[in-house]
């Protein structure tokens, strides 16, 4: 079985000086925008979602 290519997504209102992630395709992974070769982690993109809309990482 062959590894499905890994396809990354950024906000369309993301900018250069944002403080910005993007999403895997297919789901399941997060990585910093201005730094596309390094690290990423493994999370339950849906649950995240709900948790940022939730407003859980507001300062």
């Amino acid at each position: 079985m062959e590894a499905q290519p890994v396809r990354w997504r950024k906000s369309s209102r993301s900018t250069a000086q944002g403080q910005c992630i993007e999403l895997s395709e297919p789901v399941g992974m997060i990585r910093d925008s201005k730094d596309p070769d390094g690290p990423t982690l493994k999370a339950d993109v849906p649950a995240f979602v709900r948790a940022v809309k939730a407003g859980r990482f507001d300062r």
